[in-house]
């Protein structure tokens, strides 16, 4: 079978579809044994996603995301020549010849419209056309697929849900030597709480600053607020609240961090806190829980499915509720290793080679459909 990937987005975004578009193909090289793949790459993107004799790199000059991508990608893909297109980024399908899969991650965009910007307002308005024209629509959770088919009006039987998993990077270490990194590297020493996530409204950063500012005043703990992740959009509130709540001497940026930097983050903090208002996976408190890091979550959309019992689940608009949750594991030895355990235990459930295996078996379903 003659499977083709879009790819694009892993250009333009190492995080978020960019991260799940380069782990399945790493992971699909696997344990695909017989298929041919056709990575398709912009073709600014010089990098190798896979070194695999099977799995060919194919440039497109279709940028992602494009306003004109609708008429000129289908071009690019007839000359790639595949029976089925896989396209992770989710908008993309189009008239053609070859069965489409496309993965949808989340319906932010329908359910908290007035978080985007005109440019994404433009680019998701696709989406009822795109999940008209597409063959099958993967699922990043439960929640999501529920979201598709209340939102979207698609029906059970089109939609498969295939769970995302951590990058294997993200392991536990030894505490004190990941600490000992975070002080070196940043200067940072004592006990903190990690946000790790781009800042846009859906994240819900402002509330945590306002629970962060009631825990200091109420429980009197010693600890900072690191916050990890790039800027999106609409982010100056944030900024304006740390001022308003005088905590530019508690909470750090530290804008975009590499993998190890944020395998030694996890690994040092003593809770990761995660207080979404939506998420259609919930892929960082994942990925702390496999680092063995406590973590509490917001009780909205996927994240419950995705934490299960191994992490604190709050309301994501009562900051008091936040308050009390971190001030419970900040000062509770006994619940901090509670969690650990926990978190170690069901991050294994999630895996990039299950993943893979599923894509995989629904690419062979839908073309013996067609044969």
């Amino acid at each position: 079978m003659r499977i083709g990937i879009d790819a694009r987005i892993s250009y333009y975004s190492g995080a978020g579809i960019g991260q799940y578009t380069k782990q399945l193909i790493r992971a699909l090289s696997q344990v695909a044994t017989t298929d041919e793949f056709t990575i398709l790459q912009s073709r600014k993107d010089q990098s190798s996603l896979v070194d695999h004799p099977r799995f060919r790199r194919r440039s497109l000059w279709t940028p992602s995301h494009h306003r004109l991508e609708q008429l000129t990608l289908p071009l690019e893909v007839a000359l790639a020549d595949v029976q089925l297109l896989h396209s992770p980024d989710f908008i993309p399908p189009f008239r053609r010849k070859c069965k489409s899969v496309i993965t949808i991650h989340d319906l932010a965009f329908l359910l908290y419209p007035n978080l985007l910007t005109r440019e994404s307002a433009r680019y998701y308005s696709q989406i009822d056309e795109a999940t008209r024209r597409t063959d099958h629509i993967i699922a990043v959770s439960e929640s999501t697929k529920r979201d598709i088919m209340r939102l979207l009006g698609v029906h059970d039987k089109y939609v498969t849900v295939i769970h995302e998993a951590a990058d294997p990077i993200y392991r536990p270490l030894d505490r004190g030597e990941a600490a000992a990194w975070v002080q070196d590297r940043y200067h940072l020493v004592g006990k903190y709480v990690l946000f790790m996530s781009t800042i846009e409204p859906k994240k819900n950063l402002p509330m945590l600053l306002q629970a962060f500012r009631q825990m200091l005043d109420t429980y009197h703990i010693k600890a900072k607020l690191v916050v990890a992740g790039d800027r999106g959009w609409l982010f100056e509130d944030v900024f304006q609240t740390v001022e308003r709540l005088k905590l530019s001497e508690d909470v750090i940026f530290l804008g975009r961090v590499t993998n190890e930097e944020l395998l030694n983050l996890y690994n040092a903090a003593q809770v990761l806190v995660h207080p979404a208002l939506y998420e259609g996976f919930g892929l960082t408190p994942l990925e702390a829980m496999a680092c063995g890091t406590p973590v509490i979550v917001s009780n909205a959309s996927s994240l419950p499915e995705v934490v299960g019992d191994a992490g604190l689940l709050v309301d994501p608009k009562d900051p008091e509720d936040l308050a009390v949750a971190m001030a419970r594991v900040l000062t509770t030895p006994e619940l901090q290793q509670e969690l650990r355990h926990k978190g170690l235990r069901r991050a294994k459930n999630f895996s990039w080679a299950k993943a893979a295996a599923q894509t995989l078996e629904l690419y062979h379903r839908l073309n013996g459909h067609c044969s």
